[in-house]
C-alpha cells in the first residue's frame, strides 16, 4: 500500500537555525527553567479539575489541559533548540563571518549590520541573519571588498568599509 503524499501541515516545523550567541542560549535556558516551574502547578490543576468528572462539559478542565499542552510543547521545542545549539565564536576578524559587525557603503549610505543566527534577527536594529540576502552576500568577504545584492528584483552594489568582532 502506498501512502498518500501530503503537503506539510501545521504540525510540520522547520528546524531552527542552531547558531546563536551565548546571551541567547542563556535566555532560552532561563525560559526553560521557568517553564519547568510552571508545569508542576499546571499538572496539579488539570488533575484537580479531572476529579470533577464529565470532561465534555468541563470548560475549566479543557482550558487547563490546553495550557499544560502549550507548556509541554514549548518545553520540547526549547530542549531541542538547546540540544542543537551552536554558540557563535569568532576565530578571525579580517573576514566577515557569523558574529561580525560589518559597516558597508550601500547606495551612497553607510549601513552597519551585525550578522547572527536567524533566531536573533532584528533588522530595525541592524541585526540580520546569515541566511538573509545581505548576510549571505557579506559572508567570507574582507574589508574593502565589493559585491552586489539582489533586493526586490534590483541589483545593488556595496563595498565593505570595516569589520569588527
Amino acid at each position: 500500500m502506498q501512502l498518500p503524499k501530503r503537503k506539510p501541515g501545521k504540525y510540520m516545523t522547520q528546524r531552527q537555525d542552531p547558531l546563536m550567541t551565548q546571551e541567547k542560549y542563556d535566555e532560552l535556558e532561563h525560559e526553560l527553567k521557568s517553564l519547568y516551574k510552571r508545569r508542576q502547578p499546571a499538572t496539579l490543576e488539570v488533575s484537580r479539575l479531572a476529579e470533577l468528572g464529565d470532561f465534555s462539559e468541563n470548560v475549566e478542565y479543557q482550558l487547563a489541559k490546553g495550557r499544560l499542552r502549550g507548556i509541554n510543547s514549548r518545553i520540547l521545542v526549547l530542549e531541542e533548540q538547546l540540544k542543537r545549539a551552536e554558540i557563535i565564536t569568532l576565530s578571525q576578524t579580517d573576514t566577515v563571518q557569523v558574529g561580525s559587525t560589518v559597516t558597508i557603503l550601500l547606495d551612497g549610505e553607510e549601513k552597519t549590520f551585525t550578522i547572527l543566527g536567524s533566531s536573533e534577527t532584528n533588522p530595525s536594529q541592524g541585526i540580520i541573519s546569515h541566511t538573509s540576502p545581505i548576510g549571505a552576500a557579506l559572508l567570507g568577504k574582507k574589508a574593502h571588498d565589493t559585491g552586489s545584492i539582489v533586493i526586490r528584483d534590483s541589483e545593488k552594489k556595496f563595498s565593505i568599509l570595516s569589520i569588527r568582532a
